[in-house]
C-alpha cells in the first residue's frame, strides 16, 4: 500500500508536481543589464526555466558547471562581464549554497 504523502512525495522529486517550497522562492528581479535574476536553493528552478526544454538546460548548467567554463559563449556576453557560457545560466553560486540564475540565456 502506497501512502499519499510518499506517493505526492514521489510525484514531486520526480518533477510530476513542482516542489511547494517554489511558491515561497523570491521573486525574480532584473539586474544591471536587463536580466531576470532569482536567487534559489539547489534543486529549485528559476521562474524563467518554466519550460521543461529550458529547464534541463539550466539543470545540466548547475550539474556539469565545471565544464561549461571551459566553453566559450558566442551571443556577445563578454560585454557584460560573462566568462563562459556557464555565466548565461548561474550568475553566482553563493557561500550559503543557494544559486542565483540568470535568465540571460533563456531568453
Amino acid at each position: 500500500m502506497i501512502h499519499r504523502r510518499g506517493f505526492i512525495g514521489g510525484l514531486i522529486a520526480s518533477g510530476v508536481i513542482p516542489s511547494v517550497a517554489r511558491a515561497h522562492a523570491p521573486a525574480a528581479k532584473v539586474d544591471e543589464i536587463g536580466d531576470q535574476v532569482q536567487t534559489l536553493r539547489k534543486g529549485e528552478w528559476p521562474v524563467f526555466a518554466s519550460r521543461p526544454e529550458i529547464r534541463e538546460l539550466y539543470q545540466f548548467a548547475v550539474e556539469h558547471g565545471d565544464e561549461l567554463r571551459y566553453a566559450p559563449c558566442y551571443c556577445g556576453c563578454g560585454d557584460v562581464g560573462h566568462r563562459s557560457n556557464r555565466d548565461c545560466y548561474v550568475k553566482t553560486v553563493n557561500p550559503d549554497g543557494t544559486l542565483t540564475f540568470t535568465s540571460h540565456a533563456a531568453t
